[in-house]
C-alpha cells in the first residue's frame, strides 16, 4: 500500500500523539508499505525519514498554511497537497482541532482517495470540558461532518471510543491500540544500572516509580501526597519522579513534596530518563504509578508492563479496563488517600514479581506488532460500506 500520515508536528511536547505516529509509520515502512509522514515542522523527524532511506517512511515537509495558518490555499493545496497524495491508497490524519486537517481531507476527497483520522484523545470527555464551547462550535460547523465522512476513525481504547462517538453519531470508527516496539524488551538491561545511577536500594523501602511528561494534567499531587500518607501512616516508599517539565511546575511539586516532609530517601526528581537506561529504571521499581486526570492510552504504563512492573492507575487512564482484565494493572480513584491505601495494599499483600510476570506476558499479546499492523492493513482496505 502507500500511505500517507500527516500530523502537524512530531516534536516531544506534542505528547504520546507524536511518538504513536512515529511508531506506526515505521512498522509501516517494515511491513514493506510506502509510507510518508508529512508536516509543517521538521524537527524532531528522525534523520533516516528526510531522504526517505530504505526501509524507512519517508518525511515530506509541507508548508505553513496560508489561510490564517491553519489551511491551505488553492495554490497550496495544488502544488503540494495534489502531489502528496496522488496514487496514493489511503490519507491517515491525526488529531481533531488542526483545521489543516480540513484542507487536506478535502484534497483527498476531490482525488477519490479515501481518509482516517485518529483523534488521540481528543474528543474524550475531559477534553471536551475544556474550553467546550469552542470545541462544539468547531464541531457543529464542520468538525462532525468532517469526522463523519472519514473512511473511519480510530481510537486507541475502547472508554476513548465510548466517550467520543457522540461527537460524531452518523461515523464509522474502530479500536486499534497504539503500537510499541516490543523488540526493544526481548533483551532487558536488568534492575542494577537505575539502582546504581539513582541509588535504589534493593533492601530499602519499595521503589514507586512515575515517567511522563511533567505537565498539570499529570496530577503528581496526588501520588505526593499519597506517599506522605504512606510514609505518616508507617510504609514509607521511595518515589521516583522521571521526566522534564517546566521549571516553575516541577519547582512547585518540590516544595510540596518539602512541605510534607518528603525528602532524601523518600522522593527524588531524577529529570528525563532514556533508552535502556530508562527500561532499567522500570524493573528497578516494585510498582508503577500514573495519577493522569486524562490518557487515551499512556506509552509508559505499557512500557513498564512490558518490563514486568505491575502499574496503578487513575481513572483518567482510557486503557484501564484493558490493563485490569491483563492482570498486570489496577485502578484506584485521583484522590490521595484512597491512591495511598491501594498502594498500601498492593505493596503489602499483592504478589507483585508474578503480577508482574502476568501483566509483561498479557502485553506481548495485547500489542503484538505483526497483528495490530494487519488491523491497520485492514482499516486501510476497507470499502465505505464495511466500515462501521
Amino acid at each position: 500500500m502507500r500511505i500517507v500520515h500527516f500530523i502537524q508536528s512530531v516534536r516531544p511536547e506534542v505528547g504520546g500523539p507524536a511518538r504513536g505516529v512515529l511508531d506506526l509509520c515505521a512498522a509501516l515502512a517494515q511491513r514493506g508499505h510506502e509510507t510518508r509522514c508529512a508536516t509543517t515542522d521538521i524537527e524532531n523527524v528522525p534523520e533516516a525519514w528526510r531522504d526517505g532511506s530504505q526501509g524507512h517512511p519517508a518525511h515530506v515537509l509541507l508548508p505553513r498554511p496560508a489561510r490564517m495558518g491553519i489551511l491551505f490555499n488553492a495554490s497550496q493545496e495544488r502544488e503540494h497537497v495534489e502531489p502528496l497524495l496522488d496514487g496514493v491508497d489511503a490519507v491517515h490524519l491525526h488529531g481533531a482541532w488542526d483545521p489543516t486537517n480540513l484542507s487536506i481531507s478535502r484534497v483527498a476527497n476531490r482525488m477519490g482517495v479515501p481518509y482516517f483520522v485518529s483523534v488521540r484523545g481528543m474528543l474524550d470527555d475531559w477534553v471536551m470540558a475544556k474550553k467546550g464551547l469552542k470545541k462544539r462550535t468547531y464541531l457543529a460547523l464542520c468538525g462532525r461532518r468532517w469526522l463523519e465522512g472519514a473512511r473511519a476513525v480510530h481510537f486507541t481504547a475502547g472508554l476513548e471510543r465510548e466517550e467520543s462517538r457522540k461527537h460524531f453519531p452518523k461515523g464509522r470508527s474502530l479500536v486499534i491500540p497504539n503500537l510499541l516496539n516490543l523488540a526493544d524488551f526481548e533483551d532487558l538491561p536488568g534492575p542494577e544500572p537505575a539502582r546504581e545511577r539513582f541509588g535504589l536500594d534493593p533492601e530499602g523501602a519499595p521503589v514507586v516509580l512515575t515517567l511522563s511528561r511533567m505537565h498539570p494534567i499529570k496530577q503528581l499531587e496526588i501520588l505526593i501526597e499519597a506517599s506522605a500518607i504512606l510514609k505518616r501512616d508507617g510504609l514509607p516508599i521511595r518515589l521516583v519522579i522521571a521526566g522534564a517539565g517546566d521549571d516553575r511546575y516541577v519547582s512547585t511539586l518540590k516544595k510540596l513534596a518539602a512541605d510534607l516532609g518528603l525528602a532524601g530517601p523518600d522522593i527524588a526528581f531524577v529529570g528525563q530518563v532514556l533508552g535502556r537506561e530508562k527500561l532499567s529504571l522500570y524493573q528497578a521499581a516494585d510498582l508503577f504509578a500514573m495519577t493522569s486526570a486524562h490518557e487515551n492510552f499512556g506509552f509508559s504504563i505499557a512500557e513498564a508492563l512490558a518490563c514486568a512492573t505491575p502499574v496503578l492507575v487513575t481513572p483518567g487512564i482510557k486503557i484501564r479496563d484493558e490493563l485490569t482484565s491483563g492482570g498486570g494493572g489496577f485502578v484506584a480513584p485521583e484522590q490521595a488517600k484512597p491512591f495511598a491505601a491501594e498502594m498500601r495494599r498492593l505493596l503489602e499483600t499483592q504478589d507483585l514479581t508474578e503480577t508482574g510476570r502476568r501483566g509483561r506476558e498479557w502485553v506481548g499479546q495485547w500489542l503484538d506488532t505483526d497483528r495490530l499492523i494487519a488491523e491497520f492493513e485492514h482499516m486501510y482496505s476497507l470499502p465505505p460500506e464495511d466500515a462501521s
